[in-house]
């Protein structure tokens, strides 16, 4: 797919036109901005959908017009953008990656760029080694120190990629394979299957009587950058995207314990060993072996494996050793929530804020094409000023409107609410009155995210002691490889949030992922209830419920922890309550 990297290179386009200043108007640089979030969101690549319906199909797609998708178009064909190439001329820096690093806009490293001559990290790296940024305008020692933690925490993700870049790439190199006729199966494995937030690389395991023909088809694949090595049973690949992917063809009748043993973790997979080793047996990737060398779990999938050592068939994303073994053995494993039991999306942006453009009629429409029964407009309040954040008068515009599109909708209901700020002393940024006309309020911080932690956990528990929150936006505020999490004593937090009857979120952006599965664990461990929402700026971004319940399911959640699985009528009472 090269969703990611023409989303990347769209902002980066986005960043060069600021630069340019009044040059170019700010509808143009936002133009940019909107179809790199499209881009970036997008679950099909677009170039397949470039080469089902041209320009055409690419228009149809929100805050893509015509001039774009002629970039678009123009990319798929070349690799390259004319615009880019002439502005990269003028400044030739890495701003894509410079950008990256918590606290460095694009106009921070520009000046970097003039001043120092930092064309990349590495420049800069160099630049903060021998203290020469510290003296520059508008910069400091406290501006080394930042941007050196920047650096680090950036460093610290490991070249690990996110899974909502990673899952669909893995997803349409499966699907290529299927549809070769080459293999009969194709499943993908390791923490891509596990659902992790982020993935250091791609298993795909394969069973095909054409092996040859197959591995010489992988190599030729469009996605595939490079060939590390390539042999009749397995083949490693460097992917355009930026990982390396692993295929391997396997015997029928060691599928299922392959597809156990390329699952994972590590700690899961010894503590099976060590059960076979106690039942006289030997568990590796071909098979599960007697001391006669008999594979007693021969077969396509891995339930007799799990069967053959007394265990109950778990879900891969619980295969993290946190108990799991215990339960399977006992069979106690939970039944976990699914994707299927979501009843409506509690977080999701329209046109009246933000850089969102979803107009009413195509929230619901995209919702209902998902099976859902209603979904909350939750626009920003107006604290966010960048977001163009809503006031009260906005707000009651905005609820007047959606009261006209019920009217109009049949079998869906779109609820009233806002994501509200809470501020520096708990409060929150819209009066009571308001709140009072919301059908439940969803409140976030997106402020001081640096405080301490006594003054960030204060902050949050004088807000859920308020009364006045029915969920807890993004709980940690924080951006995988991006940015850290605020800093909050999460059991003071959680213990409030039960106190008040407030729900955490489990924000579903692939960015986000937030709670994570550890601090979801622990909520759960005070008897709190979760909303696995979207966040979505872009109707596209409603598909990423399934990333919010692959980190539920990796929280051992059920589908009675989760707000979101009721019907409407008892959601709302619920909420009133």
């Amino acid at each position: 797919m090269i969703n990611s990297k023409l989303a990347e290179l769209l902002d980066v386009i986005a960043d060069m036109l600021e630069l340019e200043g009044e040059k170019y108007s700010r509808f143009e640089v936002l133009a940019y901005r909107k179809a790199a979030v499209t881009i970036g969101g997008l679950q099909e690549d677009a170039e397949e959908i470039y080469k089902k319906g041209g320009t055409d199909a690419l228009m149809e797609l929100p805050g893509i017009g015509k001039s774009m998708a002629a970039h678009i178009e123009e990319y798929i064909k070349t690799g390259k953008i004319a615009k880019y190439e002439k502005l990269k001329k003028k400044y030739p820096l890495d701003i894509a990656n410079l950008t990256k690093i918590q606290g460095m806009g694009a106009k921070k490293a520009f000046k970097l760029y003039k001043a120092l001559g930092v064309k990349d990290v590495q420049g800069l790296k160099k630049a903060l080694a021998q203290h020469r940024i510290r003296d520059l305008e508008g910069f400091g020692e406290q501006s080394e120190t930042q941007i050196q933690k920047g650096i680090d925490f950036l460093e610290s993700g490991g070249g690990r990629m996110l899974l909502g870049t990673a899952l669909p790439e893995a997803e349409a190199i499966r699907d290529k394979l299927l549809k070769s006729g080459l293999v009969e199966k194709a499943i993908i494995g390791g923490s891509t299957r596990r659902m992790r937030e982020t993935v250091g690389d791609l298993d795909i395991l394969l069973i095909s009587s054409k092996g040859q023909r197959v591995m010489d088809f992988i190599t030729s694949m469009q996605e595939v950058e490079s060939t590390i090595a390539k042999g009749p049973t397995k083949t490693s690949v460097r992917l355009k995207i930026g990982l390396n992917c692993d295929f391997r063809l396997v015997e029928r009748t060691s599928f299922g314990a392959a597809l156990q043993y390329f699952t994972g973790n590590k700690d899961h997979n010894v503590k099976l060993r060590e059960m076979a080793i106690k039942k006289g047996l030997k568990l590796n990737e071909y098979g599960l072996f007697d001391k006669r060398n008999r594979n007693v779990a021969a077969g396509e999938n891995e339930e007799q494996v799990y069967k053959t050592l007394g265990l109950d068939w778990m879900e891969p994303e619980m295969r993290e050793n946190r108990g799991e073994i215990y339960l399977a053995l006992h069979h106690k494993l939970p039944k976990l929530v699914q994707l299927a039991d979501i009843d409506g999306d509690l977080h999701v942006h329209s046109k009246f804020s933000g850089d969102s453009s979803n107009t009413f009629e195509e929230i619901a429409g995209e919702a209902k094409r998902l099976g859902r029964e209603y979904a909350g407009v939750t626009d920003h309040s107006k604290s966010e000023y960048m977001n163009r954040g809503l006031d009260e008068k906005g707000y009651r515009r905005v609820f007047a409107e959606i009261d006209k599109a019920n009217k109009k909708l049949e079998g869906f209901t779109l609820l009233k609410s806002g994501e509200v700020d809470i501020l520096k002393d708990g409060s929150l940024d819209i009066d009571r009155k308001t709140l009072g006309e919301m059908d439940y309020v969803l409140a976030s911080v997106h402020s001081g995210l640096k405080d301490p932690k006594d003054a960030m956990t204060k902050r949050i528990v004088n807000a859920l002691n308020s009364g006045q929150i029915d969920i807890l936006g993004h709980p940690t505020g924080r951006l995988i490889n991006e940015r850290e999490p605020l800093q909050a004593d999460m059991d003071k937090v959680f213990e409030a949030a039960k106190d008040n009857g407030v729900a955490m979120e489990i924000n579903s952006q692939p960015s986000r992922l937030d709670l994570n599965d550890e601090n979801a664990i622990k909520a759960k461990r005070y008897g709190l209830k979760f909303a696995i929402d979207t966040d979505a700026h872009r109707i596209s971004h409603m598909q990423y419920m399934r990333y919010g319940i692959g980190m539920a399911k990796r929280a051992w959640l059920r589908k009675e922890d989760v707000v979101n699985t009721m019907d409407l009528g008892s959601l709302l009472k619920l909420f009133k309550k």
